[in-house]
């Protein structure tokens, strides 16, 4: 089971075993803090409570001069040590006072106890599955696999929900049988019995109870905490970059490394197609802070070239192409020497910065006037990128971001749209995957997971915690986060999702964090005197990338191998002749549609991931 997980952690594995109990531990380490000393498994001065734990303590300095105070003796310097004395102090509570991303097993023989616990956002994966009377447990579902009486199969359930979300949502993977810890999630095992409940969630105050002062001084609040969830998260004992976009998010971080006493080496993605290139951006905040800067320029072979390698690390379909790219990313930092990486991920969800909380807000005024001729042309302005033109301008906001206009109190309303275009990609389902999905409802099971005080929120925090629980953990921190980064042996952190920031964000007034249609306001108050003004001033850009389009050549192997009409008959997933249909039109290099586009990523990916998984072959090998 360790050795899939080999590029998770390169520099040493390390097993325990508790032969009576049935119990194994195992570890693969990637060397950050207490390079020497911190192998794993670790165990309390007993060696009754032994853990196995990827990713990072980021508060473990104070919380070991607290426990040493207490009476703990400690044999390391590593983080690690004190997750197995935080327990022996708070027993399963333990999970509360860290500050860290995490994927924990904890062993307690005693108790005969073994729990598992994630992250609060959910930035490092935890898998399980119940085989043959055991509880499996990894930080992958190919390490799992190797444990498995028997090959996988495709959850068709999970898929229909990544053609509904993007990803699995609730806990399902793409893969029968294995589920994932939520975020905020802890799993027991004792007893013969398994459970598992929620110690954190993102929550939001209702209306009349947000946080009060003037916006200056909760700007001033904001600063304070983001310089010490960065300061925090410097802790290593190797050298930390950070990836510098050119927006917002990651240039604010660069500077607050700055402010640290640290100049990071800087690491970017430039793009071959001038539309989705940032290049200029990105120069300017790196010759702003002074740092040493490098970048790597991805085309549309590089595309066709990290596909399958992407869909190996994700594990999972995707709709994007955009996980390729930072698959190469993380790659230019590991050949740089660079083990760990901050990036700005998380700010968007956790300020709202998104444009879909700018659409939101605008077709609510516009479903106040239904008939208004003027209103939704306001939406044409948020994306600039797209191509709505002037001739056809009102006939696709009308037809795309008036769908719903009726159910704009309903917490779903911002996402809605979205949903319903992805989910046309179903209509290329075989009918074998109709029948097995038949009367089952993605939105509706999602719909009835949420908190319970979710309809007496502010509609601008319903959209944030909907676009957190069904976006952020299983796609973006996922298939593009923490996949990709792990894929070269790479550690990304997260300043904005440390849980005390998310936390008062969530008590703010949304009028701070998104002033009539200006995004991230506070955090542009916060750290508005610290950025370059071209950075601060430019109009948000999310990160995209060459998708379809860098299909439309002749002669791909592995998309003709995993496209045939063998392939497609075997798997059974999806319909032959539309598929082959779809193909043939990407493959000519016309001009297809946006969700055309995400239904082709989609089922090509599925196609390889069955490949990969199911009948164990790499699409296109042969070929090689």
């Amino acid at each position: 089971m360790l050795a899939p997980l080999v590029n998770r952690g390169p520099d040493g594995q390390g097993t325990y075993l508790d032969e009576p109990e049935r119990l194994g531990l195992g570890h693969a380490r990637l060397s950050i803090i207490d390079l020497e000393g911190g192998a794993q498994p670790i165990h309390n001065e007993d060696r009754s409570v032994w853990v196995s734990f990827n990713g990072e303590i980021f508060n473990y300095v104070e919380l070991r001069a607290e426990l040493e105070k207490a009476g703990h003796r400690f044999y390391t310097r590593t983080d690690t040590e004190v997750i197995v004395h935080l327990y022996e102090e708070h027993g399963l509570r333990f999970v509360e006072r860290l500050n860290g991303q995490f994927a924990i097993a904890l062993w307690d023989s005693r108790a005969r106890r073994l729990a598992l616990a994630r992250d609060r956002a959910g930035i490092l994966p935890l898998f399980y599955a119940h085989q043959g009377g055991r509880l499996l447990f990894a930080s992958e579902v190919k390490s799992l696999v190797r444990a498995m009486p028997h090959r996988p199969e495709l959850d068709r359930a999970a898929l229909d929900q990544i053609f509904t979300f993007w990803s699995p949502v609730g806990g399902a993977t793409l893969f029968a049988g294995v589920e994932q810890l939520l975020p905020g999630q802890l799993l027991v095992a004792e007893n013969g019995r398994v459970s598992t409940h929620c110690y954190w969630d993102w929550l939001f105050r209702e209306p009349g109870s947000y946080l009060r002062g003037t916006a200056d001084d909760l700007a001033h609040e904001l600063h304070a905490l983001l310089a010490d969830a960065t300061r925090i998260r410097l802790r290593a004992d190797v050298p930390v970059g950070a990836y510098l976009s050119g927006g917002l998010d990651s240039t604010a971080l660069v500077a607050l490394m700055c402010e640290g006493g640290v100049k990071p080496n800087t690491f970017s993605l430039a793009f071959t197609d001038p539309g989705l290139d940032e290049s200029e951006h990105q120069l300017a905040a790196a010759a702003h802070f002074g740092v040493n800067h490098r970048t790597i320029r991805v085309g549309n072979e590089d595309i066709r070239d990290g596909f399958v390698g992407a869909v190996h690390r994700a594990e999972t379909a995707f709709l994007r192409c955009a996980p390729i790219p930072l698959m190469a990313l993380s790659g230019l930092a590991h050949r740089s020497g660079c083990k760990v990486v901050m990036t700005g991920e998380g700010a968007d969800e956790v300020f709202g910065g998104y444009d879909l909380f700018k659409e939101a807000k605008i077709r609510r005024f516009w479903a106040r006037r239904p008939d208004s001729a003027w209103r939704p042309r306001l939406l044409q302005r948020l994306y600039p990128y797209l191509d709505i033109t002037a001739a056809r301008g009102q006939a696709y906001s009308e037809a795309f971001f008036g769908a719903g206009l009726a159910g704009s109190a309903t917490p779903f309303f911002a996402h809605e749209p979205r949903w319903k275009t992805t989910a046309q990609g179903k209509a290329l389902y075989s009918e074998d995957t109709r029948e097995r999905i038949a009367g089952q409802d993605p939105v509706a099971a999602f719909a009835a997971a949420q908190a319970a005080g979710l309809a007496s929120w502010d509609p601008f925090n319903q959209a944030q915690y909907v676009e957190a629980k069904s976006l952020l953990a299983g796609y973006l921190l996922s298939t593009q986060g923490d996949r990709m980064l792990m894929a070269n042996s790479v550690e990304g952190r997260f300043p904005y999702l440390d849980h005390r920031v998310i936390e008062f964000a969530n008590a703010l007034d949304p009028r701070l964090k998104m002033h009539v249609l200006d995004e991230k306001h506070l955090l542009k108050r916060a750290m508005g005197e610290r950025l370059p003004r071209s950075i601060l001033a430019r109009k948000k850009q999310p990160y995209r990338s060459p998708d379809s389009g860098a299909f439309a050549a002749a002669g791909i192997d592995f998309v003709e191998e995993a496209l045939s009409e063998a392939s497609l008959r075997r798997a059974g997933y999806f319909d032959v002749g539309r598929v082959r249909l779809l193909w043939r039109k990407v493959s000519a290099g016309r001009a297809i549609s946006y969700r055309d586009s995400m239904t082709f990523t989609g089922i090509l990916s599925t196609q390889v991931w069955h490949g990969l998984f199911v009948e164990g072959v790499t699409p296109g090998a042969s070929g090689a």
